[in-house]
């Protein structure tokens, strides 16, 4: 094969069409190939895709799970964690500006962006001003994949901390259904409580699925 002929091919293609015009081991491939600039790239790209199911998947892999493909040494994972990274902060509403939440459905969208692909239970607070902007947004818990236990007094510690007005609670379900358990309405309840005694309003809480989400305000639970 014409290595650098396909590579000016593939960069040519992506300059003309974007996105659109290539599938995700192509555009995986192209990306490969400033990390590894004497070797075809196409069978590495094609063999990260089908093993971790798609191209969030590679950049959501572990790093051990990256070592173990032959042909990815530390160039290549530092590339791939990199863009995973920037990808996460390019998407973040604090980083962009837009650093507020208008419903249920924009912190679903966000959540769901920055947990997709955890392999267990995380608890996050998003801790609001009074015209719902972010001050602050902190992993609490991390549980297994069975259940995250949470401690209300810590979300209220939180919200203390940073003279929160207001909280949201989010957390995962890594089984991809965002039906709430039975935990789910008790841990609800319980830092509702612990928020009113402190003067803070917990204004929702998301469970994040795979494509959807449930939100207790939205249910009318809250």
């Amino acid at each position: 094969m014409d290595t650098a002929g396909h590579r000016k091919r593939l960069r040519n293609r992506f300059m003309r069409a974007g996105e659109a015009g290539m599938d995700e081991h192509e555009l995986l491939e192209l990306l490969l190939t400033y990390a590894i600039p004497r070797r075809d790239t196409k069978a590495l790209a094609k063999s990260l895709i089908t093993r971790f199911g798609s191209l969030n998947g590679v950049f959501e892999a572990e790093t051990c799970e990256l070592a173990e493909e032959e042909g990815i040494g530390e160039t290549v994972t530092v590339l791939l964690k990199l863009i995973h990274v920037l990808g996460m902060r390019a998407m973040d509403p604090i980083q962009q500006g837009t650093d507020y939440f208008k419903s249920p459905e924009t912190v679903a969208d966000y959540f769901r962006k920055r947990m997709r692909g955890l392999r267990e239970e995380s608890f996050i607070a998003a801790l609001l001003d009074p015209k719902n902007r972010i001050i602050e947004i902190r992993e609490l818990q991390k549980g297994t994949v069975d259940q995250a236990v949470v401690y209300p007094r810590r979300v209220a510690e939180a919200a203390l901390e940073r003279r929160a007005k207001s909280v949201v609670i989010v957390h995962n379900h890594p089984s991809g259904d965002c039906t709430p358990s039975r935990d789910d309405h008790k841990i609800t309840t319980e830092v509702k409580s612990a928020l009113v005694a402190v003067g803070v309003v917990l204004l929702d809480h998301v469970v994040i699925g795979s494509d959807r989400h449930f939100s207790f305000r939205d249910a009318g639970l809250l």
